[in-house]
């Protein structure tokens, strides 16, 4: 459809916004409302996917619930009866998007990054309360209007495409693979920790200006996820403090559980990293000499602990792509953790218990202590006497008491030193 035909007897479309293997976004003036909106077109081959369809309809009805600050609102879709095309009108951001934005400026400050971020963290939470799963979180989704605010776009369009269909989806799969999750690139069930992990991709891209996998496909994606460790982003953003890459690093974890338990929590984590707060190694790196490695949670996915020394846990040396160790079958749990009054009870009985036993020790050596000087002053008096005309008066001491083991060898040396 050009420019200036009318979709629907409602929408005039303008100029091309976008164009994808999957779609083309139109900017449109709707004329009943009179505002300006952003009109997806599906592509063709989408259309004669029945099945498509049909989820494309129960998907698009779920976007158009999400209302939030940083999701971009549904206003409309259905089937124009005239050019036998599928269209979605969505809400008109006046920006540029995360793909334009690093296609211009090539890396982003810290304070930039994070501002996207941070904000599409919001927009994922909301939707993830209201059981609805992204599945294409990638910077040509998230949409940053004139005013800094940060959309998150293409809800509901995600979920129908990646799920089984009949539908070829060249150029649309394979564009966004480098942001997809181990668990999602393998074709298993995925939750909201896919979508988590999507965002420790953008956020490594903006602060590093490279993706942390580079693949051209799908296998390529998950063998590289499966054998390699990419940089840590202070290794190669010098102005990235320690506890923000490590916040990115736990968002790319390869197992699901090892992530974040939701966008709110990872939202708060790349805050704290971004002023210097938390911890300056990760737990999801392969282990120097002299560290101990972190209890893997249960999960078929694994990553090893980072190079550090027990001393000061700085990280002193790292090969940039490392090999994985793969997890043990017999991993441990992770303990879980005791209430903060159960832990100060925990502690008080630990105290008193390490007391009893520096108690029972320091009795026992001076028991020892004065054996040896009983058996000393024994052995002088035997030598005192052994010139005299009075013979040594010996006897045997053995006693399973040790108090009278004690009292007879005293009885024992009074009896030689009269």
């Amino acid at each position: 459809m050009m420019a200036g035909a009318v979709l629907a007897d409602r929408y005039e479309l303008g100029d091309r916004l976008g164009l994808g293997g999957m779609s083309t976004v139109l900017l449109a003036f709707d004329r009943r409302l009179e505002r300006h909106v952003a009109v997806k077109l599906l592509a063709e081959h989408l259309a004669e996917d029945s099945q498509f369809v049909s989820r494309f309809r129960r998907e698009a009805l779920s976007a158009a619930r999400l209302v939030h600050p940083n999701i971009v609102q549904v206003f409309d879709f259905g089937l124009d009866a005239a050019t036998g095309r599928h269209y979605i009108v969505m809400e008109y951001i006046q920006g540029r998007s995360g793909a334009e934005i690093l296609r211009d400026e090539g890396i982003l400050s810290v304070r930039e990054a994070l501002s996207i971020v941070t904000q599409a963290c919001r927009g994922l939470e909301y939707a993830h309360r209201n059981g609805v799963v992204h599945r294409d979180v990638k910077p040509g989704n998230l949409l940053r209007g004139e005013d800094g605010t940060v959309k998150l776009a293409d809800f509901g369009i995600a979920k129908a495409v990646s799920e089984e269909s009949s539908i070829t989806q060249v150029g649309s799969v394979l564009g966004t693979a480098a942001y997809l999750a181990p668990e999602q690139a393998a074709g298993e069930e995925i939750g909201p920790q896919a979508d988590l992990y999507s965002v420790g991709v953008v956020t490594y891209q903006f602060l590093a200006g490279r993706l942390p996998y580079e693949a051209q496909s799908l296998t390529e994606l998950a063998l590289k996820q499966q054998r390699e460790v990419p940089p840590r982003l202070d290794e190669l953003n010098p102005d990235v403090p320690a506890p923000l890459a490590v916040a990115v690093d736990q968002a790319l974890a390869l197992d699901p559980h090892r992530r974040y338990a939701d966008a709110d929590e990872m939202r708060a984590a790349l805050t704290d990293g971004a002023r210097g707060v938390g911890q300056a190694t990760s737990a999801t790196r392969i282990a120097g000499p002299g560290t101990t490695a972190t209890t893997v949670q249960p999960g078929r996915y694994s990553d090893p602990p980072t190079d550090a020394t027990a001393a000061t846990g700085v990280v002193q040396q790292r090969v940039p792509h490392a090999p994985r160790r793969p997890r043990a079958a017999d991993a441990p749990p992770a303990p879980v953790p005791a209430p903060p009054g159960g832990r100060r009870r925990a502690a008080s009985a630990q105290a008193q218990r390490e007391q009893r036993r520096r108690g029972r020790a320091r009795r026992t050596f001076g028991l020892i202590v004065v054996l040896l000087v009983l058996a000393a002053a024994g052995a002088a008096a035997v030598i005192a006497t052994s010139s005299s005309s009075q013979a040594v008066k010996l006897r045997q001491v053995v006693y399973d008491d040790v108090n009278k083991a004690v009292d007879s060898m005293q009885q024992l040396v009074n009896d030689n030193t009269k």
